[in-house]
C-alpha cells in the first residue's frame, strides 16, 4: 500500500458519505453508509498491504505497541479529506483495519439532534457529567459538541484526555489543551491525576474504564472541576448499576453517596436509522439530571424509579427514551417500526403512539 492509495480509498470514503471504513485480507474496502455495509468493487488487500498501511500511519512506539498488543488506536489527518479514527487489529492472525470518518466542523448541539437541555451542561461549572451508549452510538460526538459550546462561552481552562484525539478543539474564549493516550499520556488515570495540577476548569475524561479512574473523576468532580466523560451502558438506571461494579459490595454505599452529591447529568443515546435525507442517523437521547427526587432514588437504591423521574420531570429537561423516539416519530425523522425495535419499552411506546400514556413511557 502507498500513501496515494490511501487517499485514494479514503477519498471514495468521503464521496460516498461513508460513517466506517473496514479492510480485512482478501477483500476489497467495506463501508458502512447510512449504517448498511457497502462491499466495493475494489480490489482485494492482503495483509501485508494492510500492515503497511497502518506501520506508514504509526510512530517508532506506536508501531512496537501495535506489534505486541495486536490492537491500536490512533487518528489520521489527511489533507483536503478530513480526520480520521483508526483501530488496527489482528483476526485470524492477519491485519485488518476499522477507520471512522471525523469531519472537520464540530458539530454542535442541535445539528445532531439532541434535545435542547443538553445544552444546560455548558453552563456547569462542577460536578460529573456522563454519556453513555454501546459503541457506536455518538458518546464522543456528543461530548466534543459540549466542549465546544464551554469553549465559545467561558474564558476557562480545558484539558481533554482521549484515546485517541478526534475533533481538535482551537482556542476561542478557553485555552482547551487536548491529551492523547500513547503520545501524550500513559493511562486515563495518571493524566486526570496530572490534570488537577494543571489548573482546569473543564476535564473531559475519554472513558472510565476502571475502578481507579471512576473513583479519581469523582474526587476530580468533588473538588470543584467540571467532568465530563463517557461509559458503557445502556440507560441511565443501568449506569448508576456499571459505576457500582466497578467497587466491592461493600464501597456501594460509599460510592453512591460520592454519586449523590457530585453526578449532575447522565445522558444516554442510540443511533436510528433515519428516513430524513439530511439525518440519515439520528440519536435517541435518554435525559437525567440528579434533581432532588433523582439524589433520593440513588440514596434509596432505587436507580428503577429513575425512568419514572425523568418521564414525569419533563420541566427540569429530562426524558427517557420512549419519549425520545416518539418526538423523532412525530417529527418524521424516523419510522413507528424503527422506535418500536429500538425501545426498552416497545409495548409501553406502541401505546403511547396510539395516544395511550403510562408512566415509565
Amino acid at each position: 500500500m502507498t500513501t496515494p492509495e490511501l487517499h485514494k480509498i479514503l477519498s471514495q470514503m468521503q464521496k460516498l458519505n461513508s460513517s466506517d471504513l473496514h479492510l480485512k485480507a482478501g477483500s476489497p474496502p467495506i463501508f458502512r453508509v447510512n449504517g448498511e455495509i457497502k462491499r466495493s468493487n475494489g480490489n482485494p488487500f492482503t495483509s501485508d498491504d494492510i500492515k503497511k498501511l497502518v506501520d506508514e500511519c504509526l510512530n517508532e512506539g506506536q508501531i512496537k505497541k501495535y506489534a505486541e498488543r495486536h490492537d491500536i488506536d490512533f487518528a489520521v489527518e489527511v489533507e483536503d479529506i478530513g480526520r480520521f479514527r483508526v483501530n488496527a487489529f489482528k483476526q485470524r492472525g492477519l491485519c485488518s483495519v476499522v477507520a471512522r470518518f471525523i469531519k472537520n466542523e464540530i458539530p454542535q448541539t442541535k445539528d445532531l439532534l439532541l434535545p435542547p437541555s443538553v445544552d444546560k451542561i455548558s453552563s456547569f461549572t462542577e460536578g460529573l457529567v456522563l454519556v453513555t451508549g454501546i459503541t457506536g452510538s455518538g458518546k464522543s460526538t456528543t461530548l466534543t459538541s459540549i466542549v465546544d459550546q464551554i469553549n465559545r462561552a467561558k474564558a476557562c481552562h480545558i484539558i481533554t484526555i482521549e484515546d485517541p484525539i478526534e475533533y481538535v478543539h482551537k482556542d476561542q474564549k478557553a485555552i482547551v489543551n487536548q491529551r492523547e493516550l500513547g503520545q501524550d499520556t500513559e493511562t486515563f488515570l495518571g493524566a486526570i491525576k496530572y490534570a488537577l495540577r494543571q489548573d482546569p476548569d473543564v476535564i473531559l475524561v475519554g472513558e472510565l474504564r476502571d475502578k481507579d479512574t471512576v473513583e479519581t473523576a469523582l474526587q476530580a468532580a468533588e473538588t470543584g472541576h467540571l467532568v465530563l466523560s463517557t461509559i458503557h451502558s445502556a440507560t441511565v438506571s443501568q449506569t448508576i448499576s456499571r459505576i457500582l461494579d466497578f467497587f466491592p459490595a461493600e464501597r456501594h454505599d460509599q460510592i453512591r453517596t460520592l454519586l449523590i452529591h457530585n453526578l449532575r447529568s447522565i445522558i444516554s443515546q442510540r443511533l436510528l436509522k433515519g428516513i430524513n435525507k439530511k439525518f440519515p442517523r439520528v440519536p435517541a437521547v435518554e435525559v437525567m439530571f440528579n434533581t432532588p427526587p433523582v439524589k433520593k432514588a440513588i440514596e434509596e437504591k432505587n436507580d428503577a424509579h429513575i425512568e419514572e423521574i425523568m418521564y414525569e420531570d419533563k420541566e427540569e429537561g429530562m426524558q427517557t427514551f420512549n419519549q425520545s423516539l416518539i418526538s423523532l416519530f412525530k417529527q418524521k425523522y424516523i419510522t413507528s417500526e424503527e422506535a418500536l425495535a429500538r425501545s426498552p419499552n416497545p409495548e409501553a411506546l406502541k401505546m403511547n403512539l396510539s395516544g395511550i400514556f403510562i408512566k415509565n413511557g
